[in-house]
């Protein structure tokens, strides 16, 4: 079981992370949430160190972005994961609005389109087996046999 978060003690100045997990139990965020959201700032964090995020504004955000998307090769889920949690920390935590943060770009998912052959292709692959390949080939793709024992397939 994880151990709870020990509160700082009074008078000590507050962490930033412990302030986005304040805002994010204040808001209901779920825990798992909380989690990922505490991981990507802190990658943003760590990506411009020593610098802190109020420091920071939405050139910074985007080459972060970026980095994630070129470097990392994230996926599209997982780069939309990292930017959401970047703006609930620029917006809910440190309040701000910066400048073009609503039209940062987005990445779309690619269509997926199905891989199929056509039938002068599929005929072209059998046309270059040959023996028993051939034969299972022929047979797997021929109406069933009347006859297994005499197949004609071939």
């Amino acid at each position: 079981m994880p151990a709870l978060p020990v509160a700082p003690p009074a008078g000590a100045p507050r962490r930033l992370l412990d302030h986005v997990r304040e805002r994010l139990r204040y808001l209901h965020y779920s825990l798992r949430t909380e989690e990922a959201y505490v991981h990507w700032i802190r990658a943003f964090v760590r990506f411009h160190a020593p610098r802190h995020p109020r420091e920071l504004g939405g050139p910074q955000v985007e080459a972060f972005l970026a980095w994630l998307s070129t470097e990392r090769q994230v996926s599209v889920s997982t780069h939309r994961q990292a930017l959401s949690a970047l703006l609930f920390l620029y917006q809910q935590v440190l309040g701000q609005r910066l400048p073009r943060m609503e039209a940062i770009g987005r990445p779309q998912r690619r269509p997926r389109l199905p891989v199929v052959l056509a039938p002068q292709e599929v005929a072209a692959v059998l046309a270059q087996l040959e023996g028993t390949h051939r034969l299972l080939a022929r047979c797997s793709t021929a109406p069933a046999c009347a006859s297994p024992k005499h197949c004609s397939c071939a």
